[in-house]
């Protein structure tokens, strides 16, 4: 059986009004990994994007996955790395974590479902919660269906780059960030335990 989300953490029920509303509820329930997720069937692996291919050119699929909300199709995931990531211990390993969407999203839905992803890790403290938001609130824009976050960790230097559709959004050093929001598909503590073992090509 697929993962079934929580019923008491979701948003109150959707706006009927049309439009940006209704995106920023959908994007307070879909992102960041949250609803129901199995893996992708696709016939063969893509070759890596060029933002990846631009840090390590030999970086290989580990695996990929989709995210769905109720049966819609929220965005495809996939793991890119130079060299296997560790499961237990993945923010020692550099990777790449590429999201294609495929629902327009609210991108400070985004950034605030991230930081309640990130909260189920550890305990954040009232400064890391402020400055990490912020971050991605900036880092975060609205995504059509199409577009492509693609977060580099541990690249040129340790921490994080968020790229959309190519280009540079936002930058960090801070490594507990960088391992606290890749856990978000990648900790054993994340909401989507199936998407996860997608990503990391684990046995079932």
């Amino acid at each position: 059986m697929p993962d079934r989300p929580d019923m008491r953490n979701l948003p109150a029920t959707p706006p009927t009004t049309p439009g940006l509303q209704r995106r920023q509820w959908l994007g307070a329930c879909l992102a960041a990994g949250f609803g129901l997720a199995g893996g992708a069937s696709w016939a063969q692996a893509p070759s890596a994007p060029p933002e990846v291919q631009s840090h390590w050119g030999a970086a290989r699929l580990q695996g990929q996955g989709r995210l769905r909300y109720f049966g819609l199709a929220v965005y495809r995931a996939r793991l890119w790395a130079p060299a296997r990531v560790d499961a237990q211990a993945w923010w020692q390993d550099p990777f790449a974590l590429e999201l294609v969407y495929e629902r327009a999203l609210d991108g400070a839905a985004i950034a605030q479902r991230s930081l309640v992803e990130m909260q189920r890790q550890t305990t954040l403290t009232s400064d890391q919660q402020t400055q990490w938001l912020d971050w991605m609130r900036q880092a975060f824009p609205n995504v059509q269906s199409g577009d492509r976050l693609s977060a580099v960790h541990a690249a040129q230097e340790p921490g994080l780059r968020l790229y959309h559709n190519g280009a540079v959004r936002q930058t960090s050093t801070d490594r507990e960030f960088a391992r606290l929001f890749t856990g978000i598909w990648l900790s054993p503590q994340t909401s989507q335990p199936r998407l996860r073992q997608a990503l990391l090509d684990l046995s079932a």
